[in-house]
């Protein structure tokens, strides 16, 4: 929930009375202040890159040390922690090392690590580890096995359900993408005997009926590490499933920042048609860009029963679709058949059902003139050469029609959202490269706040005229496509080479990568190997903390409706692999832009060093500039100001509460709160030197340390 609430710190005494002291006893409290900003040691390898775009990406402040450049910033006593208003601190909650141990034999880095974990209990996190006794895990040649585990399937244990990995349902299925590519390394292995360590998430050791360890706790010596034996990228599942568990392992729970899976489906053209692809031509007659005097539309259009499967569809998956209407096309449709359109009516009875979103009323373009003698088009000119431009008026009437329109048709609108024809009116390359300065006057005469712009040119957000804009994601699903074989027809076009009957695109971007490498079966290419690889990237997009909306057409949902399959493949696999209390969050438009809108806002002020935040016992203090949006995670029952703080979400509380200026307070539930070590008197464990990382001759070690002996 989001409130506005102004709140102090706690004073001393109130301080004092949550935590059950005597009042005389205030001078005395030197529980320790931790800073809530990890350490993240970095080797330059994917792991450790995987986990700082975690952190960035949910807001979560850190610092990275590059052990790879020269003059960095030395690890040691003064620079973990010091002393602040005479009350101990530790300047980060958790650490991110490359291994469990990425320094020379003897290092005093190492050394320094090692004592400030164990003085104020904080946590390690080993991104990429070998298993070896020093990580609590048995060599792999002594049972275990090290090499490829692509395509394999690893489970969370019951001990990793009811601690960090509780928000999974079990399965971490590994990537198998390409098979002559090794994707996926791993050391399967068991624990040592004796050792306290918990193994989190398992897989069978190949050949063996036991299972090995790709991820667990290992307790040692007044330590905790999280041991992760198995590389790989920010962008691969396997990784993308656990994220969320490493950070909440590491931080306890209690950290800024917030991580949620979403997705939300746009789908353009609604009362329209769309033109249809021809096979014959390689082109969609009706395009501007298909000139044979041969060519003539055939358009596609939804029908009422693809209407009544839409419903359908939506209430047994609990999601629901935002169509982006066109109201010029039923009413061109009546005109041209005696007033009756079967889909309108449908639609309009059923209007309920669905979330609508302004499309414009006649789907024109709506930026520069274009000049469709030449293919591709160009932007027309005046006679002085400069580019003509759909007027204010023209464009203006195009959103203020349209509107009206749905209006008096009885549609639940949001009237400051706005997805224009094509994403026009702004900028597009190559023949367009500003956007049309009437748009944004056309935007403020009709109180647009939120405007759909094309992911696939403008990933970030930016200001058009009074609008913010909301990057969608284009699927691969197109718009000209109403059968499989169509798609699959066209899809060979665009990504085969000349002499395989293509476009050649391929050829001339090399860094395309759906190239074909010989063209799809055009009766299973398109669930062979379409579908798959688009549930793949959109399922990436809802597994990476990424609100943005997708976007398909109406034309898509006629026919063979052949975004179904896609659709289907993303929220199906979704739940297959997260548990009831991790759902996915289907956001409107204008809630997708404030989320993105307030996402950038908090990571600039965390880039600046404009947010403290700590923890003292159970109390989290953040201060934060007036006016900011604070994002946090925390355990569920934390209150703020005597109030239930954020949303239930995989089994922690997240959201945004407004800054007034003076530092927000944070109380955390007493189940959340452990004894306090007294870090002014406790002794450390002694610190015992930092182990030999060298590993036995002739044992093939990825992490990349020698194994010479």
């Amino acid at each position: 929930m989001k409130r506005t609430l102004r709140t102090t710190v706690l004073t001393v005494g109130v301080l004092i009375a949550a935590l059950g002291l005597p009042a005389g006893a205030a001078h005395a409290d030197t529980t320790p202040r931790v800073d809530l900003r990890v350490l993240v040691v970095s080797d330059g390898g994917p792991s450790i890159d995987a986990i700082a775009a975690e952190l960035a990406a949910a807001g979560t402040p850190y610092t990275r040390i590059d052990l790879t450049q020269s003059g960095r910033t030395v690890i040691d006593a003064g620079f973990l922690a010091d002393t602040v208003d005479g009350r101990p601190r530790a300047r980060f909650q958790a650490v991110v090392l490359p291994s469990d141990n990425p320094f020379p034999a003897g290092s005093a880095e190492m050394a320094a690590l090692t004592a400030y974990e164990q003085k104020y209990d904080i946590p390690q996190v080993d991104a990429y580890t070998y298993a070896r006794p020093e990580a609590g895990l048995q060599y792999p040649i002594h049972g275990g096995y090290s090499g490829s585990i692509d395509g394999k399937r690893a489970e969370v244990t019951a001990a990793g359900k009811a601690g960090p990995f509780g928000y999974l349902d079990g399965a971490v299925p590994f990537e198998d993408n390409d098979p002559a590519v090794g994707e996926s390394y791993a050391y399967l292995s068991k624990p040592v005997a004796g050792a306290d360590f918990t193994p989190y998430v398992e897989a069978a050791i190949p050949g063996q009926s036991a299972k090995g360890t790709l991820v667990g706790e290992y307790r040692h010596d007044g330590r905790r590490e999280l041991v992760v034996t198995f590389v790989y990228n920010r962008y691969q599942q396997q990784f993308r499933l656990l994220a969320r568990g490493i950070v909440e392992w590491m931080t306890g729970g209690v950290h800024l920042g917030a991580s949620r899976n979403y997705f939300s489906v746009h789908v353009d053209d609604v009362f329209a048609a769309d033109d249809r692809w021809n096979s014959r031509l390689n082109c969609t007659p009706g395009d501007v860009d298909c000139t044979d005097p041969s060519a003539t539309p055939d358009p596609i259009r939804m029908t009422a029963a693809d209407v009544d499967h839409a419903v359908a569809w939506q209430s047994g998956k609990d999601f629901t679709l935002d169509f982006a209407y066109n109201g010029a096309g039923s009413v061109d449709h009546r005109e041209d058949n005696n007033g009756a359109d079967p889909l309108a009516d449908r639609l309009i009875a059923r209007r309920g059902e669905f979330r609508w979103i302004n499309h414009t009323y006649s789907h024109p373009f709506l930026g520069c003139v274009q000049d469709t003698t030449v293919v591709p088009w160009k932007c027309a000119t005046d006679a002085d050469g400069s580019t003509r431009w759909m007027s204010r008026d023209d464009i203006s009437d195009e959103i203020a029609t349209n509107r009206v329109w749905g209006e008096r048709a009885g549609l639940p609108l949001v009237n400051d959202e706005l997805v224009t024809g094509e994403h026009s009116g702004m900028k597009v390359l190559p023949q367009q490269p500003e956007d049309n300065p009437n748009l944004a006057l056309a935007l403020d005469d009709n109180d647009i706040a939120w405007l759909g712009s094309d992911n696939s040119r403008e990933p970030d957000q930016r200001r058009v005229g009074p609008a913010t804009t909301v990057p969608r994601y284009p699927m691969n699903v197109f718009y000209n496509a109403g059968r499989a074989a169509e798609q699959v027809d066209e899809y060979n076009w665009i990504y085969t080479s000349r002499a395989q009957g293509g476009s050649g695109i391929c050829e001339d971007n090399p860094a395309t990568t759906t190239c074909l490498s010989a063209p799809l079966d055009a009766a299973t290419g398109y669930a062979d190997h379409i579908v798959p690889l688009e549930t793949q990237i959109a399922l990436g997009h809802v597994l990476a903390n990424d609100p943005k909306p997708h976007f398909i057409h109406q034309s898509n949902l006629a026919e063979d409706r052949i975004a179904y399959p896609v659709l289907d493949g993303v929220l199906n696999g979704y739940e297959a692999l997260f548990s009831e209390d991790t759902p996915v969050v289907n956001l409107r438009m204008r809630d997708i832009g404030a989320e993105l809108e307030r996402r950038a806002k908090w990571q600039a002020a965390v880039r600046a060093g404009e947010i403290t935040a700590y923890r003292i016992g159970g109390t989290v203090t953040v201060d934060a500039p007036d006016g900011l949006a604070v994002t946090a995670t925390l355990p569920t029952g934390t209150t703020l100001a005597g109030s239930a703080f954020g949303e239930a979400y995989a089994g922690s509380v997240s959201g945004w509460t407004p800054s007034t200026g003076a530092p927000l307070a944070l109380t955390l539930p007493a189940s959340a709160v452990a004894p306090a070590a007294d870090a002014a008197t406790e002794t450390a464990p002694a610190t015992k030197p930092a182990p030999d990382t060298r590993v036995p001759a002739g044992v093939t070690d990825r992490v990349g340390r020698s194994t010479d002996g």
